[in-house]
């Protein structure tokens, strides 16, 4: 589901600027941030190592997996990217279901797309 009108929540919002500061940061690629179904959030950038390579929501997820989390709420990705990767929604879905509101922005940190894992 696109929806372009709608505002983020002040929750989704704060996910975008954590998002957008773990990637200037670092340097990397992407950046994301997620909440758990305990309103913590997680915030990741790419791993790109010769030996090692994690999407930004493939870390968020394996951090909130880590910490003890039940679930997510939300997920930020801001990426180059025209789409949110396959196996980044395969993980969401793996970890919380279906229904987890995923929203695309790119690296500046505005949001282009939201749709559910």
């Amino acid at each position: 589901m696109t929806d372009l009108t709608a505002p983020l929540s002040a929750e989704d919002a704060k996910l975008v600027t954590l998002a957008r500061a773990t990637r200037a940061r670092t340097g990397a690629a992407e950046g994301a941030a997620v909440r758990d179904s305990d309103g913590r959030t997680y915030a990741a950038a790419t791993v790109d190592l010769p030996s090692l390579q994690v999407s930004a929501v493939g870390v968020c997820v394996a951090m909130a997996v880590a910490s003890g989390s039940k679930g997510l709420e939300a997920v930020v990705v801001l990426t180059g990217a025209d789409a949110v990767r396959d196996g980044d929604l395969a993980a969401v879905r793996d970890f919380a279901g279906a229904d987890v509101v995923v929203h695309r922005g790119d690296v500046r940190g505005a949001v282009a797309e939201t749709l559910a894992s």
